[in-house]
């Protein structure tokens, strides 16, 4: 095998969580120019529909269907459609999320169970059903997409976020102990902690503290369209078969200072 075709995802099958925009966009994108077919879904599956259809203008291919990760019916529902229709699951993206802007001594309970059910319990329940289906095919690859903000604390004046971050913390832990439990199915469970990058979630952040959050990165910008790819790639193929439990930090050198 060249080594170049330990990046190709051809008739792999994946699950991009969170589809419809951002950095799941990016992703999706990624698999399907690697040769995956790619499912998006999220709750406004619209976004997702917008995606796939871009996706197979040029020349991949794609579909979109209706997920909400807080509801275990609904990733039901999904994960059965996606394996009758293709048959098998090689690739699972946690990518979707929610943030909740509070000082921690005002966080709201609602907010905070919000953010926790949609970004850690959410994917636990994703990578649970789509697991099972891994371990009867004889493996797969599940990425999540946690955060720098899950690996060390940020200043309020960067990220007032509390239920964010421990939710991204969370997922980070996760990752570990399920790639453990897990390699013996051959399920390979890693994560990327991504920085700062403009999407809907992090405008008002930016807005805010933007030319703080510049100077506190080394690279000194803000993460661009096709950043993530080359990590999202590595951890979905054959390139990283000998890599589960790690979290790699895509984030201009932030969390190396």
């Amino acid at each position: 095998m060249g080594v170049f075709d330990l990046f190709r995802l051809d008739e792999k099958v994946a699950i991009v969580t969170g589809g419809g925009r951002g950095l799941g966009q990016q992703i999706a994108e990624a698999y399907a120019e690697a040769g995956a077919r790619v499912v998006l879904c999220s709750r406004r599956v619209e976004n997702c529909e917008d995606v796939a259809r871009e996706i197979c203008e040029a020349g991949g291919e794609a579909v979109a269907l209706p997920l909400d990760v807080t509801d275990e019916a609904s990733i039901q529902a999904l994960v059965d459609e996606v394996a009758a229709r293709f048959g098998r699951i090689d690739i699972l993206v946690n990518n979707s999320g929610t943030s909740w802007g509070a000082p921690a001594l005002d966080m709201p309970y609602d907010a905070w169970m919000k953010v926790i059910q949609t970004n850690l319990t959410g994917a636990f329940l994703m990578s649970q059903r789509v697991a099972r289906h891994m371990k009867d095919q004889g493996g797969g690859k599940i990425v999540n997409i946690a955060s720098v903000a899950g690996l060390r604390g940020s200043p309020p004046e960067v990220l007032d976020a509390v239920g964010y971050a421990a939710s991204k913390g969370g997922l980070i832990a996760m990752t570990r102990d399920l790639a453990v439990k897990w390699a013996r199915y051959r399920i390979y469970v890693n994560a990327i902690a991504p920085g700062f990058f403009p999407t809907k979630m992090t405008k008002v952040v930016l807005e805010r503290g933007g030319n703080l959050i510049q100077l506190r990165t080394p690279l000194g910008r803000y993460g661009g369209e096709h950043d993530l790819k080359g990590a999202a790639l590595f951890f979905a193929s054959a390139a990283s078969d000998y890599v589960t439990g790690q979290v790699l930090a895509v984030d201009g050198g932030t969390t190396a200072m």
